[in-house]
């Protein structure tokens, strides 16, 4: 219990769709020179409990929207719009494509993808740009540990590409509960946290809990292991292609959030979209540490929660340590994790859209 504490989103006749479409956004009154390639400013597939979606989008310099699934339209509306799309076909991944009238569209799938043996699996794109680009979905993914998984979720990860696995986790971890990995995969070792003597005694305040997990941040930036491990995640990601990736850790959230974060940082995805990302752990979570914490003394469990939480101040202290050793993202990313500016290019290259 100690130690996984502590490593503790008009039309075919089959599909009907209720559209509720905004006023039309003008193409006037927005700056021409932020105009890129695919006009969507916002759009968002999210999954109901009851097999339905939810569509939403806001695009600039474009009249029509029109949706498809499955190669039939399922959705269409102006500028900005809301649908919610039910009766589809049962699938590993429902996809959707966002056309715009004018300019370039967007495919784009619920961020979660639902497996009987994890939690926090989720697709790490599907995210805006500062420049208005998008980061592919489809292409790499964060979770949980994988140890749980079943015989169906190992078929549905080797459907969705998954080719290469990075275990972020330490080594008793890893020995304890082995990574369950699809017919084909790449499995890597790649211990964050390998000589930083992180998490080795437990906290007995929360105060303790919280600078624990700050602490644990500030190591995964400039410890040896956490350079070694991020390292070895970009260059997997840059040298597959053929993709998908996978990264995970225990809980999905902290070594894996940050690796997260450092991608879309790295990709130019604003920073309150990275903490957005981040702090949705809690949201996948929410059921799992509950249930954790109901398990527990009132003072244990409040020790505790700072140790299954995701806050913005741990994020923040990655960032910060980044300040602190690096100057800057950009020499966090060549002196530390030897990702130079050719790299870098290739990478937005491969993974962005527009």
């Amino acid at each position: 219990m100690k130690k996984a504490l502590l490593a503790a989103t008009l039309v075919a006749s089959a599909v009907t769709v209720s559209l509720v479409a905004a006023p039309l956004a003008s193409a006037t009154g927005w700056d021409r020179h932020d105009r890129s390639a695919v006009p969507f400013t916002e759009a968002t597939v999210t999954a109901g409990a009851d097999g339905s979606f939810t569509l939403q989008w806001k695009a600039r310099g474009t009249d029509r929207v029109q949706i498809r699934a499955n190669g039939k339209v399922v959705a269409k509306g102006g500028s900005q719009g809301r649908a919610v799309v039910t009766g589809l076909p049962a699938a590993d991944r429902q996809w959707f494509d966002f056309k715009p009238g004018h300019g370039q569209g967007l495919r784009l799938a619920d961020r979660l993808i639902k497996l009987d043996g994890t939690a926090n699996f989720r697709d790490a794109g599907g995210y805006r740009t500062s420049t208005g680009q998008w980061v592919k979905m489809g292409e790499i993914y964060r979770s949980d540990a994988l140890n749980k998984l079943t015989g169906n979720d190992l078929a549905k990860l080797q459907r969705l590409r998954v080719r290469t696995v990075f275990d972020l986790r330490m080594e008793d971890e890893r020995t304890k509960d082995a990574d369950k990995v699809p017919t084909g995969a790449a499995y890597v070792v790649a211990d964050v946290f390998a000589g930083s003597g992180s998490f080795q005694t437990m906290p007995r305040t929360p105060d303790e809990a919280v600078k624990a997990m700050v602490d644990a941040e500030r190591a995964m930036v400039s410890g040896a292991g956490g350079k070694k491990a991020y390292t070895q995640v970009f260059e997997g990601i840059e040298r597959d292609r053929a993709r998908s990736v996978l990264f995970h850790c225990t809980a999905g959230k902290d070594r894996t959030g940050w690796a997260g974060a450092t991608l879309l940082t790295a990709l130019g995805v604003p920073r309150e979209t990275v903490e957005a990302d981040y702090l949705a752990s809690n949201d996948y979570r929410k059921a799992a540490n509950d249930a954790i914490l109901s398990r527990l003394p009132a003072q244990q469990a409040a020790v505790y929660k700072p140790l299954l939480d995701v806050r913005p101040e741990y994020l923040n202290a990655g960032y910060d340590e980044v300040a602190s050793k690096y100057g800057s993202f950009d020499r966090y990313l060549r002196d530390g994790l030897g990702i130079d500016a050719r790299e870098l290019k290739e990478l937005k290259k491969d993974l962005l859209v527009g």
